[in-house]
This record gives C-alpha cells, sequence and structure tokens, in this order.
C-alpha cells in the first residue's frame, strides 16, 4: 500500500510500447525528428487548436521555470499561491530561470488564490514606482498543491483578471488530467479559451516515463523562439526529442491519460471514504483529484502504519495519500480490512 506519490508508480505499458516503437533507424536531432511532428496533431487534437507551439521537457520543475522566464523579466514579479509548486517544491528554479524575477505570494484556502487577494494584488501594481517589483504573470495550478481543482470558470475569471492590467497567464498543470476529469471540462476548455497564455502540461505523474510540455497559445507563440533558446541554455533541449515526443503520444492516444486519471481520481475517492468511515479522521481539503490530506485518527494511523502503508505527513498535523493509475482495487480492499 504505496500512497507516497503519483510519481513512484511505473511508467504505463503503452509508453514503454511506444519507446520501443521508435527507437529504430535514424532521425533528426533536437525535435526535427517524424515523431514529435505526429505529436503536434495529437496535441491539435486534444486542445482543439492548430494556433500553439510547444517544447517537451523530462521534468515539470524545468518545465514551469523555462515558461514563466520567457514572460516575467528579472525586475518583474509572478502572482501565485503561497502553497504553489513553484513557490515550495522548485527550490527557487523560477527566481533562476527568470535571472531574478520575484514570487509575489498570495492566500488561499485548498492552494487556491483568494479572489479578494488577486485583486488587491493586481490593484497595487504600480509599474512606473522604482521601489515595488510589479507583476508580469499570473501563475495558477491544476490541481492545486492541496488536491483541489479550480473550475474552467474561475481560472477563465482569473485570467480575465489579469489580462485587463496587461498580466500574461501560466497554468501548471502538473496534474491537468486529474483536474479535467474531475471538473469535467476539456483541455481547450481549461486552457487557452479560459484565457490561459502558457500551459505545462505534465504527464508524468498521469503515467509517463518523464515528459512534460510546454504550450504556448497565440500571441503567447512570439515567445516560441526565446523559449528555445532558453532551453538550450539551461540543458533543457533533448537531443532525442522523439522518445519524449513517444510518451507524449502513447498518453494522449485514445485519452489514454483521461482514462488513467479517472482511475487514480476514483481510488482516491474510495479510499478517502474508508479513511473516514470510523468518524473521527477527517478531510481537509475535499477530494478533487488523487491526493487525500486528512488528519486522521489514532486508530487509522495505527492501522495504516501497522500494514506497512506508505505516506507522508502534512501540514498541521494532517497527512498525505496519493492514488496513481496503478492502484488496484485490492489496495483499497486490503485497506477496509485494516481500517476499523
Amino acid at each position: 500500500m504505496n500512497f507516497s506519490s503519483d510519481t513512484s508508480a511505473p511508467a504505463h505499458p503503452s509508453v514503454l510500447e511506444a519507446l520501443a516503437g521508435v527507437n529504430n533507424g535514424m532521425q533528426p536531432s533536437y525535435g526535427a525528428d517524424d515523431v514529435t511532428a505526429r505529436l503536434k496533431g495529437e496535441l491539435s487534437r486534444v486542445l482543439e487548436t492548430e494556433d500553439f507551439d510547444f517544447w517537451l521537457c523530462a521534468s515539470g520543475t524545468a518545465a514551469n521555470a523555462l515558461a514563466l522566464s520567457c514572460f516575467c523579466p528579472p525586475m518583474g514579479a509572478i502572482l501565485c499561491h503561497e502553497e504553489a509548486h513553484i513557490a515550495r517544491d522548485e527550490r527557487s528554479a523560477p527566481e533562476f530561470f527568470t535571472g531574478g524575477g520575484k514570487l509575489q505570494l498570495l492566500p488561499g484556502n485548498g492552494a487556491q488564490i483568494e479572489e479578494a487577494a488577486l485583486r488587491d494584488a493586481i490593484a497595487a501594481i504600480k509599474p512606473d514606482f522604482v521601489h515595488e517589483t510589479p507583476a508580469q504573470v499570473l501563475s495558477l495550478t491544476n490541481l492545486t498543491e492541496s488536491g483541489t481543482a479550480y473550475p474552467q470558470s474561475q481560472i477563465a475569471h482569473y485570467a480575465a483578471l489579469a489580462k485587463e492590467v496587461g498580466l500574461s497567464v501560466h497554468l501548471d498543470g502538473a496534474r491537468f488530467a486529474n483536474a479535467l476529469v474531475s471538473t469535467g471540462a476539456s483541455p481547450a476548455e481549461m486552457s487557452w479559451k479560459a484565457g490561459v497564455d502558457v500551459l505545462t502540461l505534465g504527464l508524468t505523474k498521469t503515467g509517463a516515463m518523464g515528459c512534460e510540455i510546454i504550450i504556448l497559445f497565440g500571441e503567447a507563440r512570439a515567445k516560441f523562439n526565446e523559449l528555445k533558446a532558453r532551453a538550450k541554455r539551461s540543458g533543457h533541449m533533448p537531443p532525442k526529442m522523439r522518445y519524449l515526443a513517444a510518451q507524449a503520444i502513447a498518453m494522449l492516444a485514445d485519452d489514454l491519460w483521461l482514462k488513467l486519471a479517472g482511475t487514480a481520481n476514483q481510488r482516491a475517492r474510495e479510499i478517502s471514504n474508508l479513511l473516514c468511515r470510523d468518524g473521527r479522521t477527517e478531510l481537509v481539503h475535499p477530494v478533487h483529484g488523487n491526493e487525500i490530506f486528512v488528519r486522521l485518527s489514532d486508530d487509522n494511523l495505527s492501522a495504516l502504519n501497522a500494514a506497512g502503508a506508505t505516506f507522508y505527513p502534512w501540514i498541521g498535523g494532517s497527512h498525505r495519500l496519493v492514488t496513481s493509475w496503478c492502484t488496484p482495487e485490492e489496495t483499497v480492499m486490503r485497506l477496509s480490512g485494516c481500517l476499523a
């Protein structure tokens, strides 16, 4: 019973088959290969548009930092939630890649930015006031770091507020598929149709070996050459990009990524229900995706530890459990037998 993280899960067999399938012959380097070209078509189908450019990375931190560096200058700021991954878990990579850009942290329940705080931050932007650092980008995360999902309407609302004052909008989609399944939105509705300029679409947590896609929409495509240059300068220009592209094609084909996210979400709901059935374990945040944040009762904590379950202590005495595409029904049944 390993609930440590979805990054601990193996790659889906379809991904490994796809890698083997492209592992033959010579192909041009750095994304000029036939496989990466085919990915453009798959992304166009999924996103319902051809008005985009994309770049492939092996890690979410690189994808976020590269994306943000194209929109935030060294003397600018990025508005984000105080619990956002770019603030808590990326060792100042966004600041490093932007050459000094500042993260301006905003509050809100469930790691979702509170609207009043966002409005206050936007109202306080004074580009001509030399003593302050004006915001240039709004960065949202879906799923959030608390496992909650912004609905498409809220993404669109916040993006509109940001664009009124000239901010670009970034969406960290490390668990994008989980958010889509939870809300019922389409990839297009949750991204460019909602006003997102740059999406970091994560497939690693969903079932890939290591594949993150930076996607520039509409007018943001003007940043594509800069994105490639920054990728090269920072060591994130994969020479054999076909192997990243093959992973993405395998995940997107027949909506496999959404099916896998649906399985992970379902297991999380089942497990959260089991944990809470004793009446003393409490959810800290709603379970919108594949992450469970709970204050465990003493009995449940003891039972999980006795069963050898792997999970992490979290903020304020709570614990986090994460499911994945390969969390089996047998785990749910075993857990049911362990708990009070």
